[in-house]
């Protein structure tokens, strides 16, 4: 890889970052890091707008936007009791819907940052909503009820299904209405809709019984159809056919991605600012602050991205370029150019969706999951957080150690260790 004219723009364009060093130093400045592999204790009352700290340049949070709660009827079964069939029956009842959890087109709920989406939504509608994986297909259908009087009954199982959309926050820098600069939490890319929802909860219900409006058994009397003449009709004890309403609904299916980019992933916009079509000449170190272990590139290509000292004979693989640069609302993106083995940055397509997957470096090409946002601290600070675009994870470290991986975590590492200096060589 060479460089050309436009890269003195990178340059530039980076070098806003860095304080005047006396002569002879190089200039610092800072890519992005990545996320903690722990899942979080607890959910984060950040919103945009809201003060981080340069500890935080390595860290990812999901915000609620929207939610809307619905009370749902999940199995259902029409039945009828006649004089001297009262007392208590069990009924097994039809699958009507199916509600599964899900964060974006995550329906696994591994990663820390599914887990705490989920969990933010608990606090924000107040209700005890399921934070993991399931499906009320799982539950069992049958509905044990005392009946004490005849009439046409609903025997149902029903929860409240919670869905919205939430937002991803980001740490970067945002200069102030006074000029100066400060670190928030800024809406960055990765957003999507979410559905969970409650415990279910069983009865049964006639069509003459008063019933709170806009409840779970609400529902379920609707679906009795009451002014059906089957509903008015008598009928031997027992089940009764189902109407055309109590029929099963076809369960939702999972929408398939149309492009190479998952709609829970982050995307590039389409008023990103080209700022080159090269690399930097300008190489980096990607380095934990004020320790001698900065991000060196494998020899071998099924090795991964790890911790290394800087040497002499380091072979340049600890030296990194930023290729095809642009700047979104003060966000940048880049791929990462190892000067020693060639190869650009990346995390292995079959282990996208995989927390703590490792980085790698690849053959260079035109794709999102070589691509990075960089989080910078404000200027004359090196700090940055790194984020793969694609992934939408941030990159760091399970523990400082020489060999250490790099790795992708879905949140962000909350003690701070996500936080790397790039430093100019």
């Amino acid at each position: 890889m060479r460089s050309t004219g436009p890269v003195r723009r990178i340059g530039r364009l980076l070098m806003a970052t860095t304080a005047t060093a006396a002569a002879g130093a190089v200039t610092a400045l800072s890519l992005a890091a990545s996320p903690a592999a722990a899942a979080p204790t607890g959910t984060t009352s950040a919103r945009p707008g809201d003060a981080c700290t340069a500890a935080d340049l390595g860290t990812r949070h999901p915000y609620v936007k929207t939610t809307e709660v619905s009370p749902t009827i999940t199995h259902f079964k029409g039945w009828y009791v006649t004089e001297g069939t009262t007392g208590q029956q069990t009924v097994s009842t039809d699958t009507t819907t199916v509600i599964s959890v899900s964060v974006g087109l995550n329906d696994t709920i591994e990663t820390s940052f599914a887990v705490e989406a989920l969990s933010n939504v608990k606090a924000t509608v107040g209700l005890d909503v399921k934070l993991e994986y399931t499906s009320t297909s799982e539950e069992s259908n049958s509905v044990t009820w005392n009946l004490t009087q005849p009439g046409y009954y609903g025997f149902y199982k029903g929860t409240k299904k919670v869905t919205g959309t939430y937002g991803s926050l980001n740490c970067n820098r945002a200069q102030q209405d006074d000029g100066s600069w400060a670190l928030e939490w800024t809406e960055g890319p990765g957003s999507g809709s979410f559905t969970t929802f409650t415990t279910l909860e069983e009865g049964a219900v006639r069509c003459q019984d008063g019933v709170p409006a806009d409840s779970i058994m609400a529902k379920a009397q609707a679906l009795l159809d009451c002014g059906s003449v089957a509903a008015k009709a008598d009928h031997p004890a027992g089940a009764v056919a189902p109407t055309a309403q109590q029929k099963p609904d076809r369960p939702a299916l999972h929408p398939t991605p149309t492009t190479s980019t998952p709609a829970e992933q982050p995307t590039a916009t389409a008023h990103s600012t080209r700022a080159a079509l090269d690399c930097s000449a300008e190489a980096y170190k990607i380095a934990v602050p004020g320790k001698p272990l900065s991000w060196g590139a494998p020899l071998l290509a099924d090795d991964g991205v790890r911790l290394r000292p800087s040497s002499i004979f380091s072979a340049h693989l600890d030296n990194w370029r930023l290729c095809n640069v642009t700047e979104q609302d003060g966000v940048l993106e880049a791929s990462l150019w190892n000067w020693g083995n060639g190869g650009c940055a990346t995390v292995a397509e079959q282990n996208a969706s995989t927390e703590r997957a490792v980085l790698m470096t690849v053959p260079c090409a035109e794709d999102d999951l070589q691509r990075f946002y960089v989080y910078r601290d404000v200027p004359g600070s090196s700090k940055i957080g790194v984020q793969n675009k694609y992934t939408g994870s941030m990159m760091g470290y399970d523990r400082y150690a020489d060999g250490e991986f790099i790795r992708q975590y879905s949140s962000g590492r909350q003690d701070g260790t996500g936080t790397f200096d790039l430093t100019a060589v």
